[in-house]
């Protein structure tokens, strides 16, 4: 299943509305989703249930494991004629978030007209789940330049990762995901415990910050616009985006490096939209070069789990540093 994405019973979990994703799976809506119409159409209407672990061989009597729980699918664990997977190990304080849950975290916002829900799904087995919203207004950085912005909620199942809202602005030209630094950033998240329910509540609060942190975005990403690199500048930072291996004698590491750095520098020049006027030899031509080549051409050889790396995995780390670096350089490359 190179895609990731999870198909139960021949059928995608996933829901989009207008253009569909790169692998051209999930169900078609005609409109925005509300939160109801999100969940039933892409497959996610079941629940997440802590079932007891045993430990023992068949036949023989079998031990409770204490303080260790199974998270399963509820249908599915009451189904005898289906396999239910496990999709993860939890202790006790652990409280599974509903996807339905979930996805009324969104529906003030959505409810209010303020955004409109664009996608939603399952990766793997469904341990993880998402929804993707679009807020109204854009993010205009110079002349037509132009970043949408959206919310990225989501929620795992599997123990490992708590309930995570990204701020999340695409640049329209091109379809670049143009992640922000977690350690600055306006990342929201809320872990699995008892009160779970009550926290998430509360962070609706903390979104009334939204539209403050995107004019920060957008600050930056004009200012980045208005910085010209050289050659010795731009080489300075793919270098600090992607630095050399902490072993030097990894030399599938080293050449892996040098290769990311190239295509960073041939997206630099020949990126889509990095050639318009304000926009050529900036440095928001070279970031955006660094999530073209995460989004595109670092998955362009094999499409194995690629909307789980762009969002949550090695490719979201590699453009949250890049943004990271950028913003560094800006008080050096202003003056």
């Amino acid at each position: 299943m190179p895609h990731r994405i999870e198909i139960r019973n021949g059928r995608a979990s996933m829901f989009y509305v207008e253009k569909p994703a790169w692998h051209g799976l999930g169900t078609k809506l005609q409109k925005p989703a509300t939160a109801a119409e999100a969940i039933q159409a892409a497959n996610l209407s079941w629940k997440v249930v802590k079932k007891p672990i045993r430990a023992g061989k068949d036949g023989e009597r079998q031990v409770t494991m204490p303080h260790t729980f199974a998270t399963v699918r509820e249908d599915l664990w009451s189904n005898l004629e289906e396999a239910c997977p496990v999709f993860g190990l939890v202790g006790e304080s652990y409280t599974p978030l509903q996807n339905q849950e979930a996805f009324a975290f969104f529906d003030p916002i959505v409810g209010k007209d303020a955004a409109i829900y664009e996608t939603a799904g399952a990766l793997g087995d469904g341990e993880r789940i998402w929804i993707l919203a679009k807020l109204p207004s854009d993010i205009r950085v110079i002349g037509d330049d132009i970043a949408n912005k959206y919310l990225l909620l989501s929620n795992s199942h599997d123990g490992n990762s708590s309930v995570q809202i990204k701020f999340t602005p695409i640049r329209v030209v091109c379809q670049n995901t143009l992640t922000m630094a977690l350690k600055r950033g306006p990342t929201l998240r809320v872990a699995h415990t008892k009160d779970v329910r009550e926290r998430l509540r509360n962070a609706e609060k903390m979104l009334r910050l939204i539209h403050v942190k995107f004019d920060q975005i957008a600050e930056t990403f004009s200012t980045m616009a208005r910085i010209n690199l050289s050659s010795k500048q731009l080489q300075e930072y793919l270098e600090l985006v992607f630095p050399f291996p902490v072993d030097p004698e990894d030399q599938k590491a080293l050449a892996k490096v040098q290769r990311d750095r190239a295509w960073s520098e041939y997206f630099f020049d020949q990126g889509k939209g990095n050639s318009d006027k304000g926009v050529e030899g900036t440095l928001w031509a070279a970031y955006n070069g660094v999530a073209e080549l995460v989004d595109h051409r670092g998955t362009k050889s094999s499409n194995d789990q690629r909307l789980n790396s762009v969002w949550f995995g090695d490719g979201y780390w590699v453009k949250a540093r890049a943004f990271s670096v950028a913003n560094d350089r800006l008080k050096y490359w202003q003056n």
